[in-house]
């Protein structure tokens, strides 16, 4: 059920009472407004800024620093009066440089946790900021809710949050013993343990060399069905052992990284998430609006480098054509075609930003 949030739009245009946002909205599937934010609206200034300060250890502990940080804000360009759609809140640390611009930002997460962090730390701007909990493959029913035909930015930060990984109850990584879980959202019914433990041989062995591009796909997928014949597969640890027992160490990532990564795509419906949300991106952007996507493995930066390409040539070709064709898909510029990276510094002060690229389209 999609709960409109078009309230809040009145509420920041002083069209409506704060009061209206104190009670629960209900929870459940697709969009709802941040349980957090209605309470924390009206704390007046001083006690927004004593919350800021209250949160400064709390977010130095919880998320790491943005990455690219600098990079998004030069593409992006947030100043007074834009609207930039951050489809991936996480802890709230590109949204707030966004924010500092003036900016408006609408910041989406599947992760309450984080939804709820965000919402603490970003108390101090006010109407301003609005969190809300969705995906952001549903960006085009999110802004609708909203009254919002188009924004003038979006910013898709992918993956795994820092938070999410260190956490073991979480069940994302493999270094510390927790529930085989990797959901992004945990109201979905369907997690890394109902995978691992029903999912087929050859199906195991499609995500492993397409989600992971794991070389030893088909043995990792034989000792799991091998294993849980025996007994489920029910912990991180426990499928990390499994895997490390059947795939050579030949590098300094523990061995288990691939198929762990293929898990988490498949579990939360990454990949297609993605395709989705750039296609509807062509009809939520502004002109001249500026799609920013952040990714930190070679699957999504794959898709996200055709996707532009391909949205960004006037003229398609053929062998088999006399001259060139417009594009029927022609819908972005690029300002480059080369991924943006971290430089040394940020790579040494933030060592999970090794594997960054910024990729950048604006529409035409």
């Amino acid at each position: 059920m999609i709960i409109p949030i078009k309230p809040w739009l009145d509420l920041a245009n002083g069209k409506a009472d704060a009061s209206a946002f104190q009670r629960r909205l209900p929870s459940g599937d697709g969009l709802v407004l941040s349980s957090n934010w209605g309470r924390l609206d009206g704390l007046g200034e001083a006690g927004e800024r004593d919350v800021c300060r209250a949160e400064n250890i709390e977010r130095m502990d919880f998320y790491h620093e943005p990455i690219l940080a600098e990079e998004i804000l030069e593409v992006l360009r947030p100043v007074e009066g834009k609207q930039i759609f951050d489809g991936t809140l996480g802890g709230g640390g590109h949204s707030e440089w966004l924010l500092r611009s003036r900016a408006h930002v609408i910041g989406c997460d599947q992760d309450q946790e984080a939804l709820d962090h965000a919402t603490r730390r970003l108390a101090s701007f006010g109407d301003a900021f609005l969190p809300v909990r969705g995906n952001f493959r549903d960006v085009d029913t999110i802004l609708a809710g909203l009254g919002i035909a188009h924004v003038d930015g979006i910013l898709l930060d992918l993956g795994v949050s820092s938070r999410q990984l260190d956490d073991p109850t979480r069940g994302f990584s493999f270094r510390e013993d927790g529930p085989l879980d990797m959901r992004m959202d945990v109201r979905a019914s369907f997690s890394a343990r109902d995978l691992v433990n029903t999912w087929g041989e050859e199906e195991l062995i499609r995500i492993f060399r397409e989600y992971g591009e794991e070389r030893h796909a088909a043995r990792v997928a034989r000792e799991i069905v091998k294993v849980r014949s025996l007994s489920q597969i029910t912990t991180t640890l426990g499928l990390a052992e499994l895997v490390a027992r059947v795939v050579p160490k030949t590098s300094g990532k523990h061995p288990a990284t691939r198929v762990f990564q293929s898990i988490r795509i498949a579990v939360n419906g990454e990949l297609e998430a993605l395709e989705t949300a750039l296609e509807k991106s062509v009809e939520v952007l502004a002109p001249k609006g500026v799609l920013a996507i952040l990714t930190f493995h070679s699957l999504e930066d794959r898709i996200v480098k055709r996707f532009m390409h391909r949205r960004s040539s006037p003229y398609v070709d053929r062998p088999e054509w006399t001259e060139p064709r417009r594009n029927p898909e022609f819908a972005f510029h690029l300002p480059t075609r080369r991924a943006i990276g971290p430089d040394e510094a940020e790579t040494k002060r933030n060592s999970r930003s090794r594997s960054a690229k910024l990729r950048v389209a604006v529409r035409a």
